[in-house]
Parts: C-alpha cells; sequence; structure tokens
C-alpha cells in the first residue's frame, strides 16, 4: 500500500477524500506526514512500515484540519510536529471537554466509526521561524505560509526533491480557503508565490488530497489555482475543471464548496459578487 515516488519517499491515499500520506525515510526510521484517516488505513501504513523494517521516527502534520493531525498507536509515540499556530489551534480544540463529541460530529458519516480519535491532535508545536524539521534524515525544509489553515505548512525534502503541500495544488479541490483572514485569496496568491520559488528545486510534489504530479504539473496546477482565485475576486465563475460540468465523477460536491465561499467572500465585501 506505499508507493514509491522517489529515492526514500513513499505515498499511500486514502480512499474517500484521496488524502495522500507521505512517508520519507531516514537513518534510523522514517517521517510521517499526515498519517491517513481510517484506523483500516492506518493499519496498513505500519504494516507497510514493518515490511520496510522501518519504525516512525518523527510525524508531521501540514495543518489542524481533522483529516491531516490523526495518529494510530501502531505508528508508537515519537514526536509529532508542526508550526506553532498548528499545535496552538488544536491545543485550543482539545481544551473543550466535549471536544471528541464535536470531533466525531464533524467526521463524513461514510468514516464517523472508522476513524479513531484518541491520539487526535498532540502536536508539539516548533518554535516560530523554524525552518528545518528536527529529526534524524535527510533535510526537510518547512514553508509556513497564510493559505488555507492556520499555521499550514508545506516541507521540501531536498534530497529526493519532493514538496509536500498540504492542502494546496490539488487536481479534485478547487483552493480552500482561510475565510477568517483579512485578505484569503491575497494569502492564497503569495503562498503560490512561494511555491514558484521552489519550483526548480521540486521533482515530485504532493497534494494532501488527489494526484502527485511532477516538475511541470507543479506549475500547471499553480496557474491553475492562481487563475481560479482571480477569477473569484472578480465575482466570475471560473472556468476550472475541478467545478462545473468538467468536475470529476463522485466530486461533483466541490461546487458547494466553491459556491459557499464564495458567498462568504462577497458577504464580506471581499470579492466583486457572489459566484455566477
Amino acid at each position: 500500500m506505499l508507493n514509491q515516488i522517489a529515492e526514500g519517499a513513499y505515498t499511500h491515499q486514502s480512499e474517500l477524500l484521496q488524502n495522500n500520506t507521505v512517508v520519507v525515510r531516514g537513518r534510523s526510521g522514517v517521517l510521517l506526514v499526515d498519517p491517513g484517516i481510517t484506523e483500516a488505513e492506518m493499519l496498513s501504513i505500519a504494516d507497510g512500515l514493518r515490511r520496510l523494517g522501518q519504525p516512525v521516527v518523527a510525524g508531521f502534520a501540514t495543518h489542524p484540519d481533522w483529516d491531516h493531525a490523526l495518529w494510530h498507536a501502531e505508528y508508537g509515540r515519537p514526536p509529532r510536529y508542526g508550526t506553532a499556530r498548528c499545535a496552538a489551534f488544536l491545543e485550543e480544540v482539545l481544551s473543550h471537554a466535549d471536544w471528541k463529541t464535536r470531533f466525531v460530529e464533524g467526521l463524513p458519516p461514510e468514516i464517523a466509526d472508522e476513524t479513531p480519535a484518541d491520539l487526535f491532535g498532540l502536536i508539539t508545536g516548533l518554535p516560530e521561524g523554524t525552518t528545518d524539521l528536527p529529526w534524524d534524515g535527510p533535510r526537510v525544509r518547512i514553508i509556513e505560509h497564510q493559505a488555507h489553515a492556520p499555521g499550514h505548512a508545506a516541507l521540501l525534502v531536498e534530497e529526493s526533491r519532493v514538496l509536500v503541500v498540504g492542502d494546496m495544488l490539488s487536481d479534485v479541490f478547487v483552493p480552500m480557503l482561510d475565510t477568517d483572514t483579512a485578505d484569503p485569496i491575497g494569502d492564497y496568491l503569495n503562498t503560490l508565490r512561494l511555491f514558484e520559488e521552489v519550483a526548480v528545486e521540486v521533482d515530485v510534489f504532493v497534494p494532501g488530497h488527489g494526484s502527485p504530479g511532477g516538475a511541470d504539473q507543479l506549475r500547471e496546477q499553480i496557474e491553475l489555482d492562481r487563475a481560479y482565485l482571480r477569477a473569484l475576486r472578480e465575482g466570475t465563475t471560473p472556468d476550472d475543471p475541478r467545478i462545473g460540468p468538467r468536475a470529476k465523477p463522485g466530486w461533483e460536491w466541490v461546487d458547494d464548496i466553491h459556491e459557499g465561499q464564495a458567498r462568504t467572500l462577497a458577504g464580506k465585501g471581499l470579492i466583486g459578487g457572489p459566484a455566477r
């Protein structure tokens, strides 16, 4: 169930939401990034790591959304990192006595009984400004940014030239904005520029959901997301293959995400008008 995408780097994709887990080999074990969403998937990943003879020595959550901050006891108890803002957000979530009830209520009903919650969100925040992941393996550069969610970060595995982008650059989801910020579209466009700057160092990129791709696909996806955002800002309907009649079969509901965030931004006076 682990697919090699580069030297020392592997992925596993979930069935329901096409979540991509990323595994990076180090000297004494592996880094596990966004590690699965159902118990069966997590057990499959753990079994694949045993077959490789690789224990988990570090984890990383690209951001605090429920499907990126899970864990399973089979992975052991290594440090699980995230940015300081990501960890603070999750700490606030876990501070509520009824957090687990809220967590389960927010899950897709198809997997509500299959997603382990006990180890959710137990993230160690890295100090502000940390640029390198502290682990015994190849250099992993942390690229924190303001798009999509508080404390979101991409990871660049320099040795294998793999860019892990979290919930960005997806071929199944349109850009999903953090509509609680002052300038959600501007934040996202700034992050796309960050990805352009490192594109010359990338051979493979892995989105949080959807298809990994090569260097050419990375640039194409950046341009597609930029075009979507510009149309959204102008209050026009984006000509985008992820929504409308060209949407991937089974993913037509992404239209609801687009229309919902268009309404929210229009209500705040941040775009030209609601989606048409």
